[in-house]
């Protein structure tokens, strides 16, 4: 597991700046498969079918409940994307790599 999906999401209620999008790429080397896409941070699961879509779905909701910090999700038969995205900065923060970082140890398991 990676050092960022071991720490926890800090309450975001706005009042700090966004990441900039140099330190949004800094931050990106440390995650595998995710892009930078208008501003927000993706990333395409792919599954053998629905049955393993939705384990994947309903164990990310889990995580993101108690992280308090919860993604965009677009679920097909044997794929998810997930975008992260904090709306209290109108940006990316921490929280965002935090959680992306969770979901890749999650679809390792």
């Amino acid at each position: 597991m990676s050092e960022l999906a071991k720490k926890k999401c800090k309450p975001c209620e706005g009042g700090v700046p966004a990441y900039s999008a140099e330190q949004a790429r800094n931050m990106l080397q440390g995650l595998k498969g995710w892009i930078l896409e208008d501003g927000r941070l993706v990333k395409v699961y792919p599954f053998a079918n629905y049955h393993h879509t939705m384990a994947f779905v309903n164990a990310l909701a889990w995580i993101s409940h108690r992280e308090d910090h919860h993604p965009d999700l677009e679920v097909g038969y044997n794929k998810c994307r997930v975008t992260y995205w904090t709306h209290a900065v109108d940006g990316l923060s921490e929280n965002d790599f935090i959680c992306a970082a969770k979901c890749d140890a999650l679809s390792e398991l």
